[in-house]
């Protein structure tokens, strides 16, 4: 697998990075370990979480499959802090009090002295951003991460960070893909701008974008789950289901699969470093890790922008 650069920074990740979101949840710790292998034999390289994951057993989960399924030092992992879910409310908290404890507590779940990639989660209102970046620079200096980024910033919070940080931001986290060309609009100049590499969550367009909701609702798949349902309907209407049905003929006509289109568009697209898949089974790992990841030609790659359009 290809491995980049992220940003303007001398951090290299892979083309793909596994992210565990499902991980403690819909994917048990067998699954995960199987998940994982196939990931690392696929040449993946960066492992992303967070503490808000299943209340932190993402990371615990993480921490019991280093060393038996991986070593340390073969991958990297990012994680993120200043967001928790109680009660099914959200709760957005970037203090340095909140944000330096919590890097901590997940240092501790993963069984490492250290982060290669180490998030501000949201941004958060009630913070004033120095105090969020101060967090952030602290851990850099005191060696808990290597790299600092931001996540589920927008173009102008991000802009803003980059420019107030006294020190090197090198990586912002934000949906993208053919199903949500929101980013384009002014997320991916700010970042370009300022050097950071960006990292796109749901690259799939949160499953829609593999093509197993054409016609109906898997029932097996988040669409069908009661607490998970509502992470994948905005993606289930008519207009992203005509970019589906897109997708679905360009795979057709070249030879491929879905998710190979959909992930080999959003690769070639300025700014991106790495797009962060979710698999929630192995046999959906082993179909991600066997794609050709290579760019479309011009034409169908302009077709597929012509039916998403970035508004």
């Amino acid at each position: 697998m290809q491995q980049r650069y992220v940003g303007n920074s001398g951090l290299r990740v892979s083309a793909l990075s596994l992210g565990t979101m499902s991980w403690s949840g819909e994917t048990d710790e067998q699954d995960a370990s199987e998940i994982l292998r196939a990931f690392i034999d696929g040449g993946g390289k960066l492992i992303d979480t967070a503490a808000s994951y299943a209340d932190g057993r993402a990371e615990a989960m993480i921490g019991s499959l280093l060393g038996d399924v991986v070593a340390r030092t073969e991958v990297c992992i990012s994680t993120k802090a200043g967001m928790s879910t109680s009660d099914g409310r959200r709760t957005v908290d970037t203090s340095r009090n909140a944000m330096l404890s919590g890097l901590d507590a997940s240092l501790a779940r993963l069984g490492t002295d250290y982060v290669d990639i180490w998030f501000a989660q949201a941004w958060d209102g009630n913070v004033p951003l120095e105090e969020t970046l101060s967090a952030l620079e602290f851990a850099l200096r005191s060696g808990r991460a290597r790299y600092a980024g931001i996540s589920n910033f927008n173009g102008w919070q991000s802009a803003k960070a980059a420019a107030v940080a006294g020190f090197p931001l090198v990586a912002a986290q934000a949906e993208y893909s053919l199903v949500q060309r929101k980013a384009e609009l002014e997320l991916v100049p700010a970042v370009e701008d300022a050097g950071l590499g960006l990292m796109a969550w749901a690259p799939l367009g949160r499953g829609v974008l593999t093509g197993k909701y054409r016609g109906a609702i898997p029932a097996d798949s988040r669409a069908a789950g009661t607490d998970s349902a509502l992470y994948v309907e905005p993606y289930l209407g008519a207009q992203p289901s005509s970019v589906v049905e897109a997708v679905a003929m360009a795979a057709k006509g070249l030879g491929r699969t879905p998710l190979d289109v959909s992930l080999s568009w959003l690769l070639s697209q300025h700014g991106v470093a790495t797009a962060i898949i979710g698999p929630r089974t192995p046999v959906q790992a082993k179909e991600i890790m066997a794609a050709q990841l290579t760019r479309l030609p011009p034409e169908i790659a302009r077709a597929l922008e012509d039916v998403s359009l970035p508004g």
